[in-house]
């Protein structure tokens, strides 16, 4: 158990020193989802650190919105579907060591980054773990969250002042990018996480029916999430 907890401490570190020279960690976040009609107010757009998870970056080039200040990326998500990836960090979530990844994104010439880090996915459980406090066996059938929930206990794990959810939602099927409609899955793990972090006084989003669903305050301006105490229960 030390040497997890070892390694999360360095993993922390390391990462918290990749952010800062993104200039981010010590900015607010909008961590941007796919979730069909997302709720973009203007002002938190321009006052937060965009944060794309997975794919939702094509929708942010469709909106004609900058390269995002980082990518939250699973290593299965299809680049196919996506190709004109913009963003000037980008964490890959991937088994390989950094040098091979810098290598295949050279056989994509379309994905355009500044900067590439590295997290796998024991990584990613163990810090949704820590942020949240686990998912219950009995919770869900595929026993972990979502790509965008795993980010959000990054940027809890890492410290920034305050997360703001834009285009997520438990509710909506499918996706902002495309028109299949796909099915959304593990809402019942989504659900419990979201719920464990809501009362935290840093975690809002922008979309009215997860407020209303989970509970999370609602963000319709950047004095909503400007003045908190990260951590710090309301």
């Amino acid at each position: 158990m030390n040497t997890d907890i070892d390694h999360l401490q360095n993993f922390r570190a390391e990462h918290r020193k990749w952010l800062t020279k993104l200039g981010i960690l010590d900015r607010p976040w909008l961590l941007f989802g796919s979730a069909p009609d997302p709720t973009l107010p203007q002002e938190i757009l321009q006052n937060c650190a965009r944060v794309d998870i997975n794919n939702a970056g094509k929708t942010a080039n469709q909106l004609g919105l900058p390269p995002a200040d980082l990518t939250f990326r699973k290593k299965k998500k299809s680049w196919e579907e996506h190709p004109y990836v913009r963003t000037r960090g980008l964490l890959w979530l991937h088994t390989r060591p950094l040098w091979v990844m810098h290598l295949k994104l050279l056989l994509k010439p379309n994905v355009r980054y500044k900067s590439l880090m590295r997290a796998t996915k024991s990584d990613r459980e163990a810090i949704v773990h820590h942020v949240s406090g686990g998912l219950p066996a009995e919770i869900g059938d595929v026993g972990k969250v979502t790509n965008g929930v795993a980010a959000l206990c990054y940027a809890l794990f890492m410290g920034v002042p305050s997360v703001t959810l834009a285009g997520f939602s438990l509710q909506k099927m499918g996706h902002s990018y495309n028109a299949k409609g796909s099915v959304r899955r593990q809402i019942e793990e989504d659900t419990f996480v979201l719920t464990q972090l809501r009362d935290r006084g840093d975690v809002f989003t922008t979309e009215r029916d997860l407020s209303d669903y989970v509970g999370i305050p609602l963000a319709q301006s950047y004095q909503d999430i400007s003045a908190v105490e990260p951590g710090v229960k309301r």
